[in-house]
């Protein structure tokens, strides 16, 4: 290696370059030196396992220092770091090979036993365009850095690593297992040594391993294929009652639509008829009065005159007592009459109307003058109603159709 320049490092820190990791428990710290050296360590008070790699803290420094579009290089302090999770592996498959920003050269040190197999199968799967170094000290590893940085040249870019590694066959076993565990790379056939070698029966098992692993993916999509056809039949299904309730919906809706129009005939052709009785009445009254003027004219004896000329006034007073009834008709009347005609068809029309007549509080003697019936008639015709709706003995018909009223 060739000799390095000595200069004073320039370093810059911020406080906000700092990534918690609660769970795991530890943080993760950075700070740039020599504007493209990213020194990044982690705090700890004992050995942890990296959780996931702190990408966002590392393009919030890239940025703030202005090398998203510039190479840059990674110093990583490895104290009290015993092993890195299977989703940190991942995280480091990104970084290598579909990251943006341009790495050149990451050196780690301060290496536990329990990290030499790592930091060599991340030396062996990083693509040939960024060099992987390993150093003893913070020390020799920003001298191997600024060394990389000014082109002086290492026998290989992993060449600190790999001379851990004497034999080629260690090397193609340990890239063959990084492949599969970080890159699942499982359709890429391993190259098996004679079976006279000694590393014969690791190859073969890897080989197996990485067969069995596949058959569980293809298994693993099956489950997944049948997962998927199960939950769109379900979804299919809840479809099918979803629409035929919609139908359900629409037809019920449909019925009372219909059964609206029916009612609003029905009021229709009871407000016609309602509005020919008043008529016909007040042509009655008219009448009467004419022919009371008349009788006022003649010249009869006295006693008869006075009695022809009460009964005109009593028929006056009749006709008027049935106009005001049939007329003075508001929208829940007519929403009652047809209510109480769907709940009890036996009654007939001039029922119909002495139940109007109650729920409108007249006493017996209007209803019975206005029908042009007796009293005695009138109580006659409300016991037989008091039969056809089926009331107790006890049983008000006044209340009951009140409750009528109060149910609509």
């Amino acid at each position: 290696m060739a000799s390095v320049r000595q200069q004073k490092p320039i370093i810059t820190e911020k406080s906000h370059w700092i990534s918690y990791h609660p769970e795991a428990g530890y943080k993760k710290q950075a700070r740039l030196i020599d504007n493209n050296i990213v020194h990044t360590w982690v705090n700890a008070e004992k050995d942890v396992v990296l959780d996931f790699l702190d990408v966002e803290l590392l393009k919030k420094v890239l940025s703030e220092s202005g090398l998203i579009d510039k190479q840059f290089h990674i110093i990583f302090d490895l104290t009290h770091v015993s092993d890195i999770s299977y989703r940190y592996k991942q995280g480091i498959t990104e970084l290598l090979f579909h990251w943006e920003p341009v790495l050149g050269c990451i050196c780690f040190y301060n290496i536990c036993p329990s990290m030499l197999t790592v930091v060599r199968s991340f030396a062996y799967i990083a693509p040939e365009k960024i060099c992987v170094l390993k150093s003893f000290s913070y020390k020799d590893a920003l001298q191997n850095i600024i060394s990389f940085k000014d082109g002086n040249d290492f026998p290989d870019k992993c060449s600190v690593v790999k001379t851990l590694d004497s034999a080629d066959l260690k090397k193609q076993f340990l890239s063959a297992v990084t492949k599969i565990s970080w890159l699942n790379m499982l359709d890429v056939h391993i190259t098996i040594p004679p079976t006279d070698s000694i590393y014969f029966d690791f190859f073969q098992a890897l080989e197996a391993l990485r067969l069995d692993l596949m058959a569980k993916d293809i298994e693993k999509e099956n489950e997944i294929k049948l997962l998927k056809q199960d939950c769109e039949n379900r979804i299919t299904q809840m479809n099918i009652k979803m629409n035929a309730q919609s139908e359900v919906s629409k037809k019920t809706l449909q019925d009372l639509k219909k059964e609206v129009a029916e009612l609003k005939t029905t009021v229709a052709t009871q407000d016609m008829e309602l509005t020919r009785i008043s008529t016909a009445i007040a042509e009655k009254t008219g009448k009467l009065r004419k022919l009371l003027d008349q009788i006022s004219a003649l010249d009869i004896e006295p006693s008869l005159k006075y009695s022809m000329t009460n009964s005109c006034l009593s028929l006056i007073e009749t006709q008027t007592i049935e106009k005001r009834l049939d007329v003075e008709l508001t929208e829940s009347d007519s929403v009652f009459l047809s209510k109480l005609q769907k709940k009890h068809p036996n009654l007939n029309q001039r029922e119909m109307r002495i139940a109007l007549f109650v729920k409108l509080n007249h006493d017996t003697k209007d209803i019975a003058t206005s029908l042009g019936i007796s009293t005695r008639g009138m109580e006659s015709i409300r016991y037989r109603m008091h039969k056809k709706l089926g009331l107790g003995k006890h049983q008000s018909i006044k209340t009951y159709l009140s409750d009528v009223v109060m149910g609509m």
